[in-house]
């Protein structure tokens, strides 16, 4: 009989699956936040572009997203998460290319809602219906956390490169509409790689061995059974469970901070510093690379320790202390280390974060729910941009929407601690359970 070596099994599925996930993620980011930069140049063409109407279309992206979150992951969790995500990929792509001619604001509102109603129910569908499909619970946070290294990668691709591009014209183009043609390119031609080479399940993959393949069905098998037995939740169930709605309010108040900082920081540092383009892209990568270096670190502890919510909170908490912290300081160098701690907040507890729903959750219920939480939390991705420009146009600068933002996460790192522990600090005995489960199955993982 075939040995199984788990080393070569955790390799073949970091290339096979892992990584093609990873590179989805980072076309989605660079094509969801490439307006930020795109809008340092568009108002000299579109005078009309006002912090307004900028902070609307900003936000008007997550109004598409939530309408089809749910919906959409609950048809990839019954038929194909691969082709769904597959053809999320293809439509935004389209969408994206339209962007470079909008003329109007009617026009710029109604691409950015349609490039949230194309993306919706990609990450859902990743952490909540491919992933637990082709890694352990114990293994989940590492995956994830590696994958969402993505979302940083994609600003250290994208800044520098959108800082390049708004700076040349070719074809009689403007450079921002080159930047949004451009940055569409990845995601048509990369869908349809998709399509066809990565597999929903690990009985499909022509690259796994029998034994391989048997043994990801088994443990995927035993893990459903094992949530099965504390609690097996219907949809309509899962929405109502107390936890999924403390999640939801969680994530909301970290996404207003999220993009909130996202959408608004390049025109901050850039009134700030005065930079061109280029060298403010450049200058952007700096918080993005520390802020990756520590997801990675966090992935990894998570992982070893079996902690989630510590995790989490300690990120957040340091988020906060670098938004609330920022319109305090008027040099370059002191805004610089403050959006690396602000960075390092937003971004560095993110995987960690979306294994948390699939610890009590499976099938259809987790594939919904994770949607609902994504959904609640980018109801913040429209709060947060827009109340910075309301800020910055009713009191003429963005401090405000600093210390708003820092309050939210602050909040959000004391309310995640609350869904494994009650307010005495005692672990809840649903969650104890399942954490006990959970160290059964990273035993058997290593």
């Amino acid at each position: 009989m075939e040995t199984l070596d788990l080393q070569r099994l955790k390799r073949k599925r970091d290339w096979r699956i892992i990584l093609p996930v990873f590179l989805v993620s980072i076309i989605a980011c660079i094509d969801r936040v490439n307006v930020a930069y795109a809008k340092l140049t568009m108002t000299e063409d579109m005078p009309w572009l006002t912090p307004e109407i900028f902070g609307m279309g900003a936000g008007i992206f997550f109004i598409g997203y939530l309408l089809f979150e749910v919906p959409g992951s609950l048809v990839a969790a019954k038929f194909s998460a691969t082709k769904w995500i597959a053809r999320i990929m293809f439509t935004w792509g389209l969408v994206c290319v339209y962007m470079a001619f909008v003329k109007t604001p009617s026009e710029f509102y109604m691409c950015r809602f349609l490039l949230g109603a194309s993306e919706a129910s990609l990450y859902p569908v990743i952490y909540s219906v491919l992933f637990p499909r082709w890694f352990a619970a114990g293994e989940r946070a590492r995956a994830t956390s590696l994958m969402l290294t993505s979302l940083l990668i994609s600003t250290i691709i994208g800044a520098p490169l959108a800082g390049v591009l708004l700076e040349t014209s070719l074809f009689g183009l403007h450079g921002w509409q080159e930047l949004f043609i451009l940055e569409a390119l990845p995601a048509l031609l990369f869908a349809v790689y998709f399509f066809f080479a990565v597999k929903d399940r690990p009985e499909q993959a022509s690259w796994l061995t029998d034994t391989e393949k048997a043994y990801l069905s088994k443990v995927y098998e035993e893990e459903q059974a094992a949530m099965h037995r504390v609690k097996k939740y219907t949809v309509w169930q899962a929405f109502c469970e107390p936890k999924v709605l403390k999640l939801c309010f969680i994530y909301f108040l970290w996404v207003v901070g999220f993009w909130g900082f996202n959408f608004w920081m390049p025109t901050v540092l850039k009134g700030m510093s005065g930079w061109s383009t280029s060298l403010l892209g450049g200058a952007i990568a700096i918080p993005m690379v520390a802020a990756l270096v520590v997801q990675v670190i966090i992935g990894y502890t998570s992982t070893r320790t079996g902690d989630k919510v510590w995790h989490v909170a300690g990120a957040l908490l340091v988020g906060a202390v670098g938004l609330g912290c920022s319109p305090l300081v008027d040099s370059m160098g002191m805004a610089l280390f403050l959006v690396c701690l602000s960075a390092i907040g937003i971004y560095a507890a993110m995987g960690v974060w979306w294994t948390i729903p699939t610890t009590f959750l499976t099938g259809p219920a987790a594939a919904a729910s994770v949607a609902l939480i994504n959904s609640c939390g980018n109801i913040g991705g429209w709060v947060g941009p827009n109340m910075m420009a309301w800020v910055k146009t009713n009191t003429g600068a963005f401090d405000l929407g600093y210390y708003i933002m820092a309050a939210f996460m602050l909040a959000a790192a004391a309310l995640v601690l609350t869904v494994k522990y009650h307010w005495n600090g005692k672990v809840r005995e649903d969650m104890a359970q399942l954490d006990a489960e959970e160290k059964e199955a990273v035993l058997v993982t290593e």
